[in-house]
């Protein structure tokens, strides 16, 4: 199975990114984490992402604050799929990233989930990666057979306490 890249512009995103790492970790998939900034360290981002189809990467995560270029850079020295998380961060709450990361000139395309959407970013991955591997697929619909699972035991703890309630008001 291929692995997914994980990429901060610092560890300050990395309370953020934690759901990432842990759903990744939920699914089986091998992962790696690196630090490096559009802006003060371009070469390391250009080298990073250009070698990471060769080093058995499928899918790389890119997190980012404020101006958020680190997605875009990244996606512009790989053919890989990226994922960009806009990071709440600044005056503007992280919406001068999710604008950054989802405006990208034509060419140059970065999937991009909400605002701190950490774990969605994993999800998203893990689906690219289970096109081609039948395993994780499966895991996959397991994941949403869960979620559909838990909403019907919602249902039935609110129809229980409503029950309940009328009960108690025809008393």
């Amino acid at each position: 199975m291929k692995k997914v890249l994980i990429v901060m512009g610092s560890d300050s995103d990395f309370p953020v990114m934690e759901a990432c790492v842990k759903k990744l970790a939920d699914f089986g998939i091998a992962f790696d984490v690196r630090i490096c900034s559009a802006h003060r360290t371009p070469d390391l981002a250009a080298k990073i992402a250009g070698g990471a189809a060769d080093n058995g990467y499928g899918v790389i995560i890119a997190a980012a604050g404020l101006a958020a270029h680190l997605p875009g850079v990244v996606a512009a020295h790989t053919i890989l799929p990226v994922i960009g998380v806009p990071i709440k961060s600044g005056a503007l709450a992280g919406q001068d990233a999710l604008y950054a990361i989802v405006q990208m000139p034509t060419g140059i395309p970065v999937a991009t989930v909400a605002i701190d959407g950490a774990a969605n970013a994993a999800i998203l991955a893990a689906q690219m990666l289970a096109i081609a591997d039948p395993a994780l697929a499966d895991k996959m619909k397991a994941h949403k057979t869960s979620m559909r699972e838990a909403v019907g035991a919602r249902q039935a703890r609110l129809d229980k306490k409503l029950a309940e309630m009328k009960a108690g008001s025809s008393s």
